[in-house]
Formats: C-alpha cells, structure tokens, sequence
C-alpha cells in the first residue's frame, strides 16, 4: 500500500522581500556606550591583572582570565564588534532585498517607539517646531 502525502505549493511573491530590524546572527551590543566600556574595563583589567598578578602571586591568578570571557561576550573581538553595534545602533539600518544586504542611514521616521515623540509647540523665541 502506498500512502501519497499532498504538498501545498508555495506561493510566489513578485515583491522584495525586506528586512528592517537586526540581521540574523549574534547581536553583542550593550543598552549604551558607557555600559559596553565599562564591561570592557572590566575584562581588559581582568585579563592583564591575572597576568601581571604571576610573579607575584602564582599561576592560580590565571583562573582570573576566564572570567573576562563573561564579561566580553565570548573574547576581546566580540567586545569591539559589540562596540560597533552599540554606537551604530538607531543610526544605521539593514536592508535586503533578493539576498542583497545594504547598509544605510535609518530614517528619521523609524524612530524606536520607547523614544518620547516630540510635541509641536511655540519655543521661546516665539517661533513654532
């Protein structure tokens, strides 16, 4: 006996698809720049502390350079990539379209939602925003 499973076909789209939010992939950015250094001064002192810490009080201060890898994110490289997102972040945008990934400048009207709006009002030297 054979049993015939039926296949639904796949609809084709005549447009682009797009993407606007973060590409696939690991994001190792911080909620702000002064968060990131911070995690950074923290694994670097780790890592030349444990280091430096040898002579004077043996190997067991090397069991200190693990924990620099939790507070990088995995290792120095992912750090700097995390910076780069960090400091980019709101300010460019990531657009593929048939597999074709571009960089460029967000628009001002993608700005995030947890960001307050600006109110249309009179400022004070009489003009109108």
């Amino acid at each position: 006996m054979q049993v015939v499973n039926a296949v639904k076909p796949v609809r084709e789209t005549k447009e682009p698809t797009t993407a606007h939010s973060a590409a696939p992939g690991t994001n190792f950015a911080s909620k702000s720049v002064p968060r990131h250094l911070a995690r950074g001064a923290i694994g670097f002192g780790l890592i030349i502390g444990s280091v430096a810490l040898v002579p004077v009080a043996g190997p067991a201060t090397l069991l200190a350079a693990p924990l620099a890898l939790i507070a990088f994110r995995g290792c120095p490289t992912c750090w700097m990539v995390g910076l780069a997102q960090t400091v980019s972040r709101g300010r460019l945008e990531r657009q593929c379209v048939d597999g074709v990934c571009t960089l460029t400048k967000a628009h001002p009207a993608a700005a995030r939602a947890d960001e307050p709006a600006a109110e249309l009002g009179e400022r004070d030297d009489g003009r109108w925003t």
